[in-house]
């Protein structure tokens, strides 16, 4: 990989540093050759710090390391895209990010659904929300609803009608999610389990 190190002045080049598994951008900071080949050759992402003139490691006083996964440049060959695995928070004001957000997994829209049928769930007015009113009639009926739609969906898997198909699928997943939420848990904590399964 040729990076450009020439192009500025200072021989510094910005690296945007991102959670290899969450996707969320951690931080911003600044490599020359030498905090490049220290980051290949440790595994732990190496920076020129401008303030103190010198090397530094990210971690080497608070042990909140940035494990390296992989480095790509741009197509200027004049900024990085490092991925990490974190060890602790990234800022060093204790924050996950050093732009005050949490490094949560999110997975897109179907995060915004989990926050809105939350929204609904704690709703008081069930008679405007389909989500409220099942909910109102409890864990029995919500389960019986996600056995409903889950034997839909096999039996739409069995015909060629893909927009059925697709349709009763994403009946099932709405209305996992909501069961889900009336166990008490989320998307999140699905991942968490199969994480854990990962060889």
């Amino acid at each position: 990989m040729k990076i450009d190190f020439d192009k500025n002045k200072d021989g510094l080049v910005p690296a945007i540093i991102q959670d290899a598994t969450t996707k969320n951008v951690l931080m911003l900071g600044y490599l020359n050759q030498e905090a490049y080949d220290k980051t290949i050759e440790t595994n732990k992402v190496t920076f020129f710090s401008r303030s103190k003139q010198r090397l530094w490691t990210k971690g080497e006083e608070s042990g909140n390391f940035l494990n390296l996964v992989s480095i790509k440049n741009d197509c200027d060959n004049d900024s990085l895209l490092i991925k990490v695995n974190p060890v602790g928070p990234t800022c060093h004001t204790g924050t996950d990010t050093c732009w005050n957000e949490e490094n949560d997994s999110s997975f897109g829209f179907i995060s915004k659904l989990e926050k809105t049928i939350e929204q609904r769930r704690i709703s008081s007015d069930s008679t405007k929300s389909y989500v409220a009113s099942l909910f109102e009639k409890g864990i029995n009926k919500l389960a019986q609803k996600v056995g409903e739609e889950a034997v839909e969906v096999v039996i739409e898997a069995k015909d060629d009608n893909d927009d059925l198909f697709l349709n009763e699928s994403a009946d099932l997943l709405f209305h996992y999610l909501m069961l889900l939420q009336a166990k008490g848990f989320t998307l999140k904590d699905i991942e968490k389990v199969l994480k854990g399964r990962e060889k």
